[in-house]
């Protein structure tokens, strides 16, 4: 222990070699080897081409381009852009993400402090007074100030494996926030088809309760000439009144499905209503598709990119586990003065001063430090399960999007097909009815198939666009870098930051 006294004996030469033998033994000391593994992304390797076949001029594109990172711009739908970029800057889901990368950024600068020398001032007063029965009493005033300083020396590398651990883990936040981004998307979109596939839905039963209405007329004239039965009015309401039945429930699912594009956007029900109430078409899949190949797609995915990244910092945990094996040293340091007035703190005779190392080690816990290792190597094991069951359930919901894709595309071929015989198969029913060829069931039977193909129809069509949107998210579209939302500095460790 060095005191104050020995200090003020030293000349300039003896103190800079005594701190420089400090400085050199704390720096070789803080330069020993890392415990624990060093961390080394799985070798992951993917299909060389997807197991579906592709669509026609959908081929091995490259995926990082903007088509994909915002593939709603391809949809050419000025309405679903404005309100995915509403929804991109108000969405609270979103806004909880970038409240998590803040607190894992603020997370990772409390453990990266760690690495540095801390410092604590402290002062005090101090207001005694002794009496006794033969003396006057006497008061006296201390006043006192000092500071202290401690580093702990990173010998094992448990501080660094703690770093690597919060870095990761900051990282994986970014990496979850592109996934909210993505999938916010995808789910505007998706509500946005709806909207428009309920839309024409409507249209489609207000057009065929006409052609029904004006049916009904008909067999009512005809009733009133005698040419045909009470049956034929009965039948033509009936089938009247059940299409008009069918209104409500359209109404009720277009209502929710505004509802939802206005909590997505981050505002109350009835905001979207402005935005999507003049009923429009579709909008129009594009003609060709960067799917690229199926490596492109693990490593654009955010999910697959955050499973990475928690495994990362779940193998930094075991260094940090491993580093209580061993002893820590620290270098401790205080400087203190005593005085009896506070100017005195200033002018005080009564300093004193110490500097040394202080070591500890647990060389008894019940198992406990071991234990504690087997259980983070457990979890890194389950991280590495994790990421790789991210990777199939990634391929999995990419193959399922693009099958899906292509086949109802050609769903809606046949049913386009089925809507030209159903149009024609009608008229030629209500004109034969007309001419006393046929019964009413005819012209029954061919409006309500004409009904069903028209409505199937737009449904389909809505579904080959959603399944567009489906697989885009499945290949990981819709983000680039600039969407983290971080800030450009330095960290504690002189690393730069970056985004993306």
């Amino acid at each position: 222990m060095i005191k104050m006294e020995d200090i003020a004996t030293m000349n300039v030469k003896e103190r800079i070699l005594k701190y420089a033998a400090i400085f050199a033994a704390v720096v070789m000391l803080a330069g020993c080897a890392t415990v624990g593994p060093d961390y080394a992304a799985p070798d992951t390797k993917a299909p060389d081409k997807w197991n579906t076949a592709v669509p026609a001029g959908s081929g091995a594109a490259d995926t990082s381009r903007d088509s994909l990172a915002s593939w709603w711009a391809n949809l050419d739908d000025p309405a679903l852009v404005a309100l995915i970029d509403v929804a991109l800057r108000n969405n609270k889901d979103l806004k909880q993400a970038k409240a998590r990368i803040r607190e894992a950024r603020a997370q990772r600068g409390v453990v990266e402090a760690r690495l540095l020398p801390s410092a604590d001032a402290s002062g005090s007063y101090t207001l005694s007074r002794t009496e006794n029965n033969s003396e006057a009493g006497t008061t006296r005033n201390l006043f006192a100030a000092g500071l202290d300083a401690g580093w702990e020396i990173d010998l094992f590398g448990g501080l660094r494996r703690a770093t690597e651990a919060s870095q990761a883990a900051y990282e994986a936040s970014q990496e979850d926030y592109l996934m909210v981004h993505v999938s916010l998307a995808a789910e505007v979109a998706l509500n946005y088809i709806d909207v428009r596939t309920l839309q024409e839905r409507l249209a489609i039963v207000e057009e065929n309760l006409k052609l029904q209405t004006e049916t009904y007329e008909l067999t009512t004239y005809r009733l009133k000439a005698g040419l045909v039965t009470q049956l034929d009015v009965d039948r033509a309401k009936t089938n009247m009144e059940e299409t008009r039945a069918s209104v409500p429930t359209l109404v009720t699912r277009l209502a929710a499905a505004r509802n939802r594009l206005s909590a997505l956007m981050g505002e109350y029900p009835g905001y979207a209503d402005p935005q999507v109430a003049d009923p429009k078409t579709l909008p129009i899949a594009p003609l060709e598709i960067a799917l690229g190949v199926p490596a492109e797609t693990l490593r654009r995915r955010p999910d697959i990119r955050s499973a990475e990244r928690e495994l990362a910092a779940q193998t930094a945990r075991i260094g940090v586990a491993t580093a209580d094996l061993y002893p820590k040293l620290s270098l401790n340091g205080s400087i203190g003065i005593d005085a009896s007035s506070f100017a005195g703190l200033f002018s005080a005779n009564s300093r004193g001063a110490a500097i040394g190392p202080r070591f500890t080690w647990n060389i008894f816990s019940a198992g406990a430090v071991r234990s504690n290792i087997e259980i983070q190597n457990a979890k890194q094991e389950q991280a590495l399960l994790q990421y790789e069951n991210t990777i199939l359930l990634a391929l999995e919901e990419a193959e399922n999007a693009i099958t899906a894709y292509v086949n109802e595309q050609k769903r809606a071929q046949s049913l386009n097909d089925a809507l030209l015989s159903a149009t024609s198969s009608t008229n030629l029913a209500l004109n034969q009815y007309q001419s006393g060829l046929i019964d009413f069931q005819g012209v029954l039977d061919a409006q309500r198939t004409l009904l069903s193909v028209k409505d199937n129809l737009a449904v389909s069509k809505g579904t080959v666009i959603a399944n567009l949107v489906r697989l885009y998210k499945a290949l990981g579209g819709g983000w680039t870098p600039a969407a983290i939302p971080v800030r450009q500095g330095s960290s504690a460790n002189g690393e730069k930051e970056k985004k993306g």
